[in-house]
């Protein structure tokens, strides 16, 4: 309502009292008093309060001592604690082979007095895996075209069987967005636009950035794969009951590549370098505090992606198109040891994110056949535990998650923590 409106209203006032002569006659020829209404009062409502009430999964894969995955375990061979308090499981489903075997259902969310609790959501189906293949061209050279290609042709031909679905997804120039399908034809149309893209050694160095940020072509670079990743991963979200994994193809992630490299390539600062002249400071920019701000950014990153993949309970496998890497070609203008600093770092981001999703990364190395024959029986053959968390403070976001088979001689892989969504409050913008 405008404050025109307002003021018009104040403006109505309603006289009491008797008016002589204006006021209706009363049968015994005396003027009525016209008397005043009582004001309506209407009850506030009860406010209600919508909790949801998720139930937690993971993907257990135990296996015996000589590998083998144990397909014979029931309810009562787990044991689940989070925080170290233990949770009633509430369901269990056994993935063999590709099909589902339901040990137990889970029940309807426990129900808590005074909360109005969403609709149950359908079951969805349980048939096949999802991959998620991860073309990361923006850090994929050029030159590992043709390689690239004929790895993606062994996933399809290795881990895509059928029902399982996927969707491809690219960063770069490639221009691939491929929804989830069934359709192997789409994922072999994906294979023939993949182009590599990564920024040339020689641009990183030539750029000569010397800013706290790092060069801004290369922060660029990784936050979008990360942003991109992110996206795909919090979709995820929304299917359950399913194995999925992510496979990632990408170099790896660096905030600040070859940072000796390009002082030297600068003319200002490159003859003290040199040794040519000891009295040329280096800018005031660039400082020790750089480089250990860009890798807080970098791990921040690399949390914020695992803790999604965590959320949505898929699995991350990275590999590395470049295979063994013996150093950096010969009209690359770094030194070999920068190179090798250079290739550890971003290998390690690698095996960050498959390491705390419980995957594989594949790194450093030609031949990955056995790599993609352990991906494969690592989702074919797993289980899917539920729980509903009894830990009502919704405060502590990360939890830790513990777990037991109560048998001799088992490994078991599971997810060992997760990460509550962030509430509404928390995701709207200020």
């Amino acid at each position: 309502m405008s404050f025109r409106n307002c003021a018009a209203r104040g403006r109505h006032i309603v006289l009491g009292g008797l008016l002589l002569g204006l006021g209706p006659a009363s049968p015994g020829g005396v003027f009525a008093q016209e008397q005043p209404v009582p004001p309506q009062v209407v009850p506030r409502p009860e406010p209600t309060f919508s909790v949801a009430v998720d139930l937690v999964t993971t993907d257990v894969i135990p296996r015996n001592e000589h590998g083998m995955f144990l397909a014979d375990l029931t309810i009562d061979d787990f044991e689940v604690l989070e925080d170290g308090v233990r949770q009633e499981i509430a369901s269990l489903v056994l993935v063999h082979g590709g099909r589902t075997f339901s040990l137990q259902d889970a029940p309807a969310p426990p129900v808590a007095e005074g909360i109005v609790l969403p609709t149950a959501r359908p079951p969805s189906d349980t048939a096949g895996r999802i991959f998620l293949i991860f073309i990361d061209d923006l850090h994929i050279a050029y030159n590992q075209t043709p390689r690239i290609r004929d790895l993606l042709t062994q996933i399809a031909d290795t881990l895509i069987h059928e029902g399982d679905m996927f969707g491809v997804v690219s960063t770069g120039p490639s221009s691939i967005a491929v929804d989830l399908t069934y359709d192997r034809k789409r994922l072999d149309a994906a294979i023939d636009k993949v182009t590599g893209a990564a920024l040339p050694i020689a641009d990183i160095v030539q750029g000569a950035d010397f800013s706290q940020q790092g060069p801004a072509e290369v922060r660029w670079r990784v936050h979008t794969a990360f942003k991109t990743a992110y996206d795909l991963l919090r979709n995820m979200e929304q299917v359950e009951h399913r194995r999925k994994a992510l496979v990632l193809l990408s170099h790896g992630y660096d905030f600040n590549p070859f940072p000796e490299g390009r002082l030297v390539d600068d003319p200002r600062y490159g003859t003290r370098l040199a040794g040519l002249d000891e009295d040329l400071e280096t800018p005031d920019t660039y400082t020790k505090a750089g480089p250990v701000f860009l890798d807080s950014e970098l791990t921040l990153e690399l949390a914020e992606m695992t803790d999604a993949a965590n959320r949505a309970n898929t699995t991350i496998y990275a590999i590395d198109p470049r295979g063994l890497n013996a150093g950096a070609t010969i009209d690359e203008s770094v030194s070999p040891e920068e190179w090798r600093t250079h290739v550890s770092k971003t290998q390690d981001t690698l095996r960050i994110l498959a390491e705390r999703t419980g995957g594989l990364a594949v790194v450093n190395q030609n031949r990955i056949d056995d790599a993609l024959a352990r991906i494969d029986a690592e989702t074919s053959d797993y289980y899917v535990l539920g729980y509903y968390s009894s830990n009502p403070d919704t405060t502590i976001k990360t939890r830790e998650i513990d777990l037991r088979v109560n048998r001799e001689d088992v490994n078991v892989w599971w997810r060992r923590s997760y990460r509550l969504p962030p509430t509404r409050a928390e995701a709207t913008p200020r």
